[in-house]
């Protein structure tokens, strides 16, 4: 079995500005956890632990296609017609 990385919030921070660059503080995760926003995170006793692949999948959820970003061939819908 393969042990989880995990992160303390500030960890969790630091991790997603040097890898993601979302530019994220760790009051600000502190704010988000209080919302339910945010990474998952895992509560144990008074400690809030985050894993690497959570943060990860946050980051990477975090991306908005645009108009301009999809793929012409992949639009279902056609300017052409009136």
């Amino acid at each position: 079995m393969q042990a989880l990385e995990k992160f303390n919030t500030r960890e969790a921070a630091s991790y997603l500005k040097e890898r993601h660059s979302i530019p994220v503080s760790p009051g600000t995760m502190e704010v988000w956890r209080t919302y339910n926003r945010g990474p998952r995170y895992r509560k144990v006793a008074r400690w809030v632990i985050y894993a690497r692949a959570d943060l990860d999948r946050f980051a990477t959820g975090q991306i908005v296609e645009t108009t301009d970003s999809i793929d012409d061939s992949a639009c279902s819908c056609k300017a052409d017609e009136k």
